[in-house]
């Protein structure tokens, strides 16, 4: 309850912080037509014309709550059914439409979850119910997982820094990608694994370059950022060793429809626990450790049929390919692919559907003992479907299937007995409010 109650605050806290910025002495907020209770885009509304002018002024935000239910119906290690949720409030602050100077953009978003999630009870390493692992994947949490201030220098250049969400800009795809809130469930839909050598949230210093001056069209990266944070800290007394990252992402007219292209790579020198380990040296606290890793990615999606030109709806393919070191993220190689569809069906037009197939090639850890070595994991796959139902444009109700292979070849159950881990089957149910 207590975290509850923070979560609240927070959001408080920063809805105060927007209301409170420049908007203009005496103007009194302009009325606008959001429409009715079942028609308009956000739950409350546009506060009798406040929201239109805060954005006028360079003030916007996004804030939604997500609940998600899911169940190992078979298979897995356990056949919980657990419940839980994500809350999410991200502001921006445009400095030229303020009337300060032009360029600048000021962002933050304050994140928290609660109860519990059925992603130890699968078997696998990538996690069913993504929402419920972020900002941090047990127990109550409330963070500022972003704080980030970026400055155009000009129309195509501009520099970063601050602390970073890097999930949502990292690995953009049309069809397969967020924080298991509004498409795919399962982390490995909504973003390329190898990458999770990479923080949730982290000090970053970057450039960003727009070869058109529009980011729709085309855009290169560059960042440094801390191999050490943490959504729950500032991330300034633990620093220990740098992530070096690049990405590029480009945008097609394949047979004259929509598509992306996106192809990134990062380094990192810090020291991490080795994933293969002498019981000796474990039973004494003295873990091996290696450094220097790396991981490369790609991804595309590419509509086969838009409703209409540059609408962003209509049907089509996606995929996601991606190599790593295997150590200390176990994922050596993964590739998924899948079928994704946005406003497909007449009358339907906010409505999203996807399936998807994915395989993780396994680095297996390894454990030496003075008789055998012992290894515990194995390949991983998995396949899922769901259907996002927009009831009204403000809730998004989402029923979800999985059937995954997990890499958790067998369970100890203790006394030296154990069990094989079988295909789980897990079954979900999520409901979106966009506030």
């Amino acid at each position: 309850m207590k975290v509850r109650r923070s979560v609240l605050a927070s959001v408080v806290g920063l809805l105060g912080l927007f209301l409170c910025a420049p908007a203009g002495a005496g103007e009194a907020p302009k009325p606008t037509n959001w429409g009715d209770l079942f028609t308009r885009p956000t739950l409350l509304g546009d506060w009798g014309g406040t929201r239109t002018l805060m954005a006028e002024k360079g003030i916007t935000f996004d804030a939604s709550v997500t609940q998600t239910g899911m169940g190992v119906v078979d298979g897995g290690t356990s056949s919980a059914w657990e419940s839980g949720g994500r809350g999410e409030l991200k502001g921006r602050f445009d400095t030229g439409k303020a009337g300060l100077w032009p360029g600048g953009f000021l962002t933050a978003e304050f994140e928290g979850n609660w109860n519990k999630s059925v992603n130890l009870s699968t078997g696998a390493l990538m996690t069913a119910d993504t929402n419920r692992v972020l900002p941090r994947p047990f127990g109550d949490n409330v963070t500022l997982p972003e704080l980030l201030f970026t400055q155009f220098v000009n129309r195509y250049v501009g520099v970063s820094v601050g602390k970073l969400e890097t999930l949502s800009p990292d690995d953009p795809n049309e069809f397969a990608h967020g924080k298991g809130d509004t498409q795919f469930f399962n982390l490995a839909f909504n973003i390329n694994p190898v990458l999770l050598m990479v923080p949730y949230s982290t000090l970053v210093a970057g450039v960003t370059i727009l070869p058109t001056a529009d980011p729709q069209q085309a855009s290169i990266g560059f960042a440094v950022l801390s191999a050490t944070g943490d959504a729950s800290t500032a991330g300034f007394d633990d620093i220990n060793g740098a992530i070096f990252s690049g990405k590029g992402r480009v945008r097609t007219g394949f047979l004259g429809l929509t598509g992306h292209q996106v192809v990134g790579a990062c380094y990192s020198n810090k020291r991490y626990p080795s994933i293969d380990q002498r019981l000796a040296e474990v039973a004494q606290d003295r873990l091996a450790t290696r450094s220097d890793t790396w991981a490369a990615y790609y991804n595309f999606d590419q509509f086969l049929y838009e409703t209409a030109k540059d609408s962003r709806k209509g049907i089509g393919l996606f995929g996601r390919f991606g190599a790593g070191e295997g150590n200390p993220i176990p994922v050596q190689y993964f590739y998924s692919a899948g079928v994704g569809a946005k406003g497909l069906i007449p009358g339907r037009d906010l409505d999203q559907f996807g399936v998807g197939y994915y395989y993780s090639s396994i680095n297996n850890p390894t454990l030496k003992t003075p008789s055998a070595t012992r290894s515990a994991l194995q390949d991983e796959w998995g396949f899922e479907a769901y259907y996002n139902v927009a009831v009204t444009p403000w809730l998004l109700v989402t029923p979800d299937i999985q059937v995954i292979g997990g890499a958790q070849k067998q369970q100890f159950l203790g006394n030296g007995q154990r069990r094989i881990v079988g295909d789980a089957t897990v079954v979900g149910f999520r409901a979106q409010v966009v506030l």
